[in-house]
Order: C-alpha cells, then structure tokens, then sequence
C-alpha cells in the first residue's frame, strides 16, 4: 500500500496543484495538518483537501482561523489567520474546526499528529526524531516545522514530509513524501512551483508581502 504524504499547504494554491500533479500512483493521501494560514487561497485549499475526503489532523493555524484564537502568533501569522477567516465560510470554519488533533488509519498502522504526539503545537525537528515518538504504529507522520525529514528505528519509522506550501528548510520547492506500508520505505519529493505567482497574489491582497517573499529563500 502506497500512501502519499503531505502537510503545511497553507492556502498555497499554485503549490497544492503542482504537487498534486506530481504525485505518484497511490492508494491514499494523508495530510498532517495547516491546510490554511498564511497564503492567499484559503478557501481553495481546503476544499481541494476537503472534496477528496484526505484524512486530515488540525493545525495550530487550523485551529486559529477555527477558533479566532491565536495569541501568540507574530503579527504575518495572526494577519493570514484574519485573512483566512474573512475568506472562509462558517461551514468551512466548521470543517476546521471539527478536525481532529490525532489519527490512526489503516488498522493502526500509521498514526499522524501535527506537531507531536503529545503536545500538538510542539515543534519536533529532525534532531528530536527517536523510537520514543513511536507508540502501537508502524509509522508516525509529523508536520509543523516545515522541515522534510524521515528516519527508520526499530520499533518503525518517523516522518515529516516537508511542507507543501511554504518550506523552511532552504528549499524553496514544495515537498511531499510516499510510504510504502507494506515494504516500510519512504521516498521524499520536492516540486518546482511557481512562486513569482504566489507573490503576486499575495501584492493584491491585505497580507504581509513577506509572505510571498519569503518562499523564493525556503523560509
């Protein structure tokens, strides 16, 4: 079993679709979170997660535009969570909402949180990655810190897919990964997109420019 892998679009539409174009044959898609947040599309991401029925967990920008809660976000972060909720439709802030902080999927053998498996806005870098993050599941699906990175242990595998929308490891390409289920392995991806067109999105809209800016640095 084949299972594409991918988190952190944040309302990045021109990356979302040039993932999604090159994704290999799979037999699902799972998503560890932060559909929304940030960019300028948040509508259009969260119904192109939301009408394929991805297994989803919530984010911490997830629960922000939910909720209107985010205390302790810099000013780019609260200005996408505002902007995503101007955007959205109450329906779609249910959606959110309603996403749970935790999934266990085929037969308990993959389990995907956001940030950790016991604090969900936690960052969990690479150098934090050990067995003790794995419980009953094979594989553990992170996301969060935007930094793409998978490691086998023992007891399993651990893997963060990168962040689709908007990378922080200085690779300005989007990133997903594939697990194979059965033969416990795992390849990484990253895609060209077109991030000049995410900028100009964002020059016609509220957000911080920085937002578009910052993704030709991987940052």
């Amino acid at each position: 079993m084949k299972i594409a892998v991918i988190s952190d679009i944040h309302s990045n539409k021109v990356a979302l679709e040039a993932v999604a174009a090159d994704l290999p044959d799979v037999d699902h898609i799972v998503s560890a979170g932060d559909v929304v947040g940030y960019g300028p599309w948040p509508a259009e991401c969260l119904e192109w997660v939301r009408e394929r029925e991805i297994p989803t967990v919530q984010g911490n920008h997830d629960r922000a535009v939910a909720t209107g809660e985010f205390p302790a976000f810099n000013d780019m972060a609260a200005a996408g969570v505002e902007y995503a909720r101007d955007q959205l439709s109450i329906d779609q802030r249910e959606w959110l909402a309603a996403l749970p902080t935790e999934r266990q999927l085929f037969d308990g053998r993959l389990k995907i949180v956001h940030g950790h498996p016991d604090n969900p806005d936690h960052y969990t870098y690479p150098e934090e990655f050990g067995p003790g993050l794995l419980g009953d599941e094979d594989v553990l699906i992170l996301g969060h810190t935007h930094v793409q990175h998978g490691e086998h242990f023992g007891d399993g595998l651990v893997l963060n897919p990168g962040s689709v929308g908007q990378p922080r490891d200085s690779d300005p390409r989007g990133a997903y990964a594939v697990v194979d289920l059965d033969a416990m392995t795992y390849d990484l991806h990253r895609v060209e997109y077109d991030v000049g067109a995410v900028l100009k999105a964002v020059r016609d809209t509220p957000l911080p420019r920085r937002i578009g800016t910052r993704l030709s640095r991987g940052q």
